[in-house]
């Protein structure tokens, strides 16, 4: 099949620099991969001088005279930005005209417009973010990251069968492992929303396999953690911290001294594959999962690999059907109950 992706270039902090070069690599290599690269016009199209012809016909530039700010208020983009790469690119998706959004913007403007473009699934109350992290054996999906501070049992509910059903499809996983996060792995630890979400998702017919601890998210003990987004967000900006922190004193450990220099060379094959495990522009591509639509959020720091990852992750989601297949599940599940 062919993917048509629509691109909010003008998103994130670095926009037109890393991530037209970045739709550049991603038709190269997928050869029916077409982008539609939204924004402004005089900006993006001297930045694709270089295509060939045959990359020419598949790169399509569509005009949009506004860009939503980083640190714009969602509520602002959305009464005052109505001609935004960002809103431009999410209606080709409710036009039909593209498969997915992809945009490394504003999160929560992001987040308010393609609910109000797009609308919700049935059976969905709020959208939620969800990633991929990587675990000791296997990956980890883990949402929400910050959609929504305040969720009841019900949206965590929610956003369990939407985060199994993602990982189920592009992990190819037959019933994903699902686990809510929590203080502890006791039944009574845990505030009341946790603990009534732990009641609903023990008598449905997700792989539930109870609370899960901080220390669980990259073991790879659950496929799914499922978390409302105040806590996701910490925990995730927490983990990015740790990472830094850890970079930081290994770095300065082996520049310390010559014995310090030479056990960096000795370690170094090992060093760059921990690297590149462990590498978050390879997990880059967070869903806006509950749509009636793929959107998909790159990092706002991204650069070219990031976004190209992020690319492949909405072709990924197109590929499997994902709000199809939430909706579907939904439905599966309300009438078993």
């Amino acid at each position: 099949m062919a993917f048509r992706l629509a691109l909010d270039t003008m998103g994130g902090d670095y926009g037109p620099g890393e991530i037209i070069p970045a739709a550049i690599y991603a038709l190269k290599k997928h050869h029916d991969l077409e982008l539609q690269l939204v924004g402004l016009e005089d900006v993006i199209k001297p930045r694709l001088a270089q295509l060939t012809p045959e990359l020419s016909i598949r790169a399509q530039v569509i005009h949009a005279p506004e860009v939503v700010a980083m640190d714009e208020a969602p509520s602002s983009a959305l009464r005052n930005k109505k001609k935004s790469s960002m809103r431009v690119a999410i209606e080709q998706v409710k036009k039909g005209q593209a498969h997915a959004c992809v945009s490394a913007g504003n999160t929560g403007a992001l987040m308010a417009i393609s609910r109000y473009i797009l609308k919700m699934l049935p059976g969905i109350d709020r959208p939620a973010i969800c990633t991929t992290i990587p675990g000791i054996n296997n990956h980890t999906h883990i949402l929400d990251l910050g959609a929504n501070v305040d969720s009841s049992a019900e949206q965590l509910f929610q956003f369990a069968v939407m985060g199994a059903e993602l990982t189920g499809a592009v992990e190819n996983i037959v019933s994903p492992k699902v686990g809510l996060l929590n203080v502890g792995t006791e039944e009574n630890k845990g505030n009341d929303q946790v603990k009534q979400a732990a009641a609903l998702l023990s008598n449905s017919h997700l792989n539930y396999i109870g609370f899960v601890e901080g220390n669980h998210i990259y073991s790879g003990y659950a496929d799914v953690i499922v978390c409302d987004g105040f806590v996701g967000n910490i925990a995730l900006k927490a983990s990015e911290g740790v990472a830094e922190f850890f970079s930081h004193h290994v770095s300065s450990e082996f520049k310390k001294n010559l014995y310090g220099k030479l056990a960096s060379v000795v370690s170094m094959p090992i060093l760059k594959s921990i690297r590149r495990k462990t590498d978050p522009r390879r997990y880059d591509g967070a869903s806006l999962l509950g749509l009636r639509g793929i959107v998909i959020k790159s990092h706002g720091r991204a650069d070219r690999v990031s976004f190209a990852h992020a690319l492949e992750e909405a072709m990924l989601e197109v590929e499997k059907n994902i709000p199809a297949r939430i909706t579907s599940k939904l439905e599966a599940l309300l009438t078993r109950n």
